[in-house]
């Protein structure tokens, strides 16, 4: 009789073609038998650096980033809430299409977020171009923004948890000195409501509610909790990191 480890192995090294289910969906269906529980992947929907460091600070490291190249303009009269979500969410759903059949990662949790900012009912995408970063910063001065955040985890048996994080920022009433100045560093660029809350704009920012990493860029406290009620070991790497500042 074949063992459950001998099924694991057989599923991994399978190359039957074509193939009438994934090699993910083949892994799942295995670990409900399997004796041994393998360790815990993750895959990370982005290549964002700012969303790289957020994970490490919490002891996080991705076993692999599967950007995703889908479009992500609002559809029209598309409210803020309802955009996060369904791109969040399409960003996992890519990244898993992407690893379903990999040997290596086929059997990952898949990790994606899509962070907004928006005033009222208007979304203020990503600047392009440096008329539309100081649009923006002319918009949020003197004004509280919401910073919106919605956090996507695909579990190896394709279980989708969804997590939306608001945060209320209020900002100085900046002068046309300090806009042109912040235009003039670049650091707008590619972000969210064309400011870095951990960079210099953090400058202008006079009263936060909410999650500050989440205007960075990810919920950390959210995207723990959202791993360690799955059963990844997020806290064990705080205890080997304990264990490596004694050496």
């Amino acid at each position: 009789m074949t063992s459950p480890k001998a099924a694991l192995l057989t599923a991994l090294s399978r190359t039957d073609s074509p193939r009438r289910e994934t090699l993910r969906q083949e892994l799942a269906r295995q670990k409900q038998s399997a004796d041994a529980k393998p360790r815990a992947k993750l895959v990370l929907a982005s290549a964002s650096p700012r969303r790289l460091t957020l994970l490490a600070q919490v002891g996080i490291e991705p076993d692999a980033l599967r950007p995703s190249s889908i479009d992500e303009s609002p559809k029209r009269g598309e409210m803020p809430r309802s955009l996060i979500q369904r791109l969040a969410r399409a960003k996992a759903e890519e990244a898993r299409n992407q690893i379903a059949n990999d040997r290596d990662i086929a059997n990952a949790y898949v990790l994606a977020a899509d962070t907004i900012v928006a005033v009222g009912r208007r979304i203020l995408v990503k600047p392009k171009y440096v008329e539309e970063a100081v649009a923006s910063l002319e918009r949020l001065s003197g004004r509280t923004h919401r910073v919106l955040t919605c956090v996507c985890l695909i579990t190896p048996d394709d279980r989708v948890r969804l997590k939306i994080v608001d945060t209320r920022v209020r900002f100085k009433r900046l002068s046309r000195e300090e806009i042109d100045s912040y235009i003039a560093s670049r650091e707008w660029r590619d972000k969210a409501g064309g400011y870095a809350i951990q960079g210099l704009a953090g400058a202008f920012v006079q009263k936060i509610v909410g999650s500050y990493s989440n205007v960075v860029g990810l919920p950390l406290a959210e995207v723990v909790a959202m791993l360690s009620g799955e059963g990844v070991p997020v806290y064990f790497n705080w205890l080997k990191a304990g264990d490596g500042s004694n050496d």
